[in-house]
């Protein structure tokens, strides 16, 4: 069975950099796309980015774009979201969800489409 699991999260102030890992095991990553959501609190969980199985495509949440970078390394079981130039509206508790990634438009969890998610870990952007 899979389990995921997300590291790298912290307090970091605006304009800085974090990266996020999502670790996983019990089955290898690779067979599939990992998207990275966003929770805050009274917020329903939003997509912040994905990529495909093989990396062939990316897509990005609009406040994303250009700031964040998703990648994979298929043989360490491993998907990364590297976050730069980081703000307040960023903050966060990020989870990493194991299901599908679409090639444009929001990236989205609809009930029955996600193998398994991590427990999450926490980002937080003050000075």
């Amino acid at each position: 069975q899979l389990q995921l699991v997300e590291s790298g999260g912290g307090l970091v102030q605006p304009g800085g950099s974090l990266r996020l890992s999502c670790t996983a095991s019990g089955d290898h990553l690779g067979n599939y796309a990992v998207a990275w959501f966003r929770q805050t609190p009274g917020k329903t969980r939003e997509g912040v980015s994905c990529v495909s199985r093989t990396a062939l495509y990316t897509n990005y949440a609009n406040d994303a774009w250009g700031r964040f970078t998703i990648s994979r390394d298929n043989a360490k079981n491993s998907v990364y979201l590297q976050m730069n130039n980081l703000e307040s509206h960023d903050a966060g508790v990020y989870f990493c969800a194991a299901g599908g990634c679409p090639r444009t438009g929001p990236i989205m969890a609809p009930p029955g489409t996600v193998d398994a998610w991590g427990r999450g870990t926490q980002v937080t952007v003050s000075s």
